[in-house]
């Protein structure tokens, strides 16, 4: 039996959603939830059903089966309003400039957004002095932050980036995380997708991957990093430790080099082994994979 409850004090509840397109299955019975005050990655492989599924979730599209609550009802007209959503397909309008396109965007939510605040928000990003320019006359890179204001120019409930920080240099892909950060601590969901794995390991607290269609990964971050941990340890070192007891290969990484262990021996054997010879270590960490080495792992590079 359903937990009602649960699925209407979810920020988004999918459950069991799918689509084909002809003999294409481009989503197969979907489900999780995202939580308030959680950022939430959406990841996959290009053409694994990510868009698909953000564009049922919206409403843009119907699923074949299955159903979505939003903010704990089946989506709505005024529902709409309570949500942001930053498209990885960008289009502001060029010949605009970008205060005026920030008044109309604010519009096209039901918000009369005041001078004070737009001015605020363009100060929070840098971008006061560009306030009276066109579309046109600003970089790529400008326009993106534009883009991410009027995404939350209403002050959404429920936040949906695709692909955020394409386009963005370090300083203003630092400056976005740390924007997404604050929206989080207020308490809003986010969902987050994107190629990037660094990013979803940096920000993401759950995720869920997707990979032809279908659920790969779906839980806590640092769970699913120990379910795919090998018996290994990282080691930083100095001198010839080549000859410890237990290690049955090792690989060279940028700033250390990771002991693949056999099955009776473990990480406390290895420094333990490290201590009684009086080797010089610098760094000692158990061993678990990258979110990246992860999704390789599991995609493999196999896009459809």
């Amino acid at each position: 039996m359903k937990n009602v409850n649960s699925e209407l004090s979810a920020a988004v509840n999918v459950n069991n959603i799918s689509k084909t397109y002809g003999k294409k299955t481009v989503v197969n019975d979907v489900s999780f939830t995202v939580e308030q005050g959680e950022i939430f990655g959406l990841i996959g492989p290009n053409g694994a059903g990510k868009t698909t599924a953000i564009r049922m979730m919206m409403d843009i599209i119907k699923p074949d089966s299955g159903y979505v609550y939003i903010l704990g009802e089946k989506l709505k007209e005024k529902t709409k309003n309570r949500i942001g959503y930053l498209p990885e397909e960008r289009g502001l309008y060029k010949k605009q400039t970008v205060i005026d396109t920030m008044r109309y965007m604010s519009s096209l939510k039901g918000v009369t957004a005041d001078d004070t605040r737009l001015e605020m928000l363009l100060k929070r990003v840098g971008m006061l002095p560009h306030k009276n320019k066109k579309i046109e006359e600003i970089s790529r890179g400008m326009g993106q932050l534009i883009q991410f204001l009027v995404t939350i120019i209403h002050n959404p409930d429920l936040i949906i980036l695709d692909e955020p920080f394409s386009g963005l240099d370090p300083v203003n892909t630092e400056l976005l995380k740390d924007l997404i950060t604050e929206l989080k601590n207020q308490g809003k969901a986010i969902i987050f997708s994107t190629h990037q794995m660094n990013q979803v390991e940096e920000l993401c607290d759950r995720l869920f991957m997707i990979n032809k269609g279908s659920k790969m990964l779906y839980g806590n971050l640092a769970e699913i990093k120990q379910e795919y941990r090998d018996n290994s340890v990282f080691i930083n070192y100095e001198g010839d430790i080549s000859r410890l007891n237990g290690v049955i290969s090792s690989r060279q990484k940028d700033k250390y080099t990771e002991f693949f262990l056999d099955e009776k021996t473990t990480p406390y054997d290895i420094l333990q082994q490290l201590i009684d010879k009086r080797f010089t270590v610098n760094f000692f960490e158990v061993g678990t994979p990258s979110l990246n080495e992860i999704f390789l792992r599991i995609a493999g590079g196999n896009n459809e």
